[in-house]
């Protein structure tokens, strides 16, 4: 006697759209277009990081979120960890 064929699996539904994943970073990590937010309020990385002092400070460039008039030179201690929002995931992380 044939068995009953097993019923098929719905398919799951479409995931959301993909998020900008959050990452904490080394302050000499970060890229271009990565966001973070402070006190003042959300900001874009807008130039690539560089160092001073013997690589103990990292300087970047970073303008408002929508506001390119806004930019300014930011500063952390090269060992500073900061909480960003990256637009892409890194392979293999």
């Amino acid at each position: 006697m044939a068995r009953p064929r097993p019923e098929k699996q719905q398919e799951e539904t479409k995931p959301a759209p993909a998020q900008p994943a959050t990452r904490t970073v080394l302050s000499m990590q970060l890229r271009i277009g990565d966001r973070f937010s402070d006190e003042t309020g959300a900001w874009e990385v807008v130039g690539r990081p560089y160092t001073t002092e013997g690589g103990k400070i990292v300087h970047a460039r970073v303008q408002r979120v929508g506001q390119p008039a806004s930019v300014e030179v930011r500063s952390w201690d090269a060992f500073k960890r900061i909480s960003v929002r990256r637009a892409t995931t890194e392979e293999g992380s």
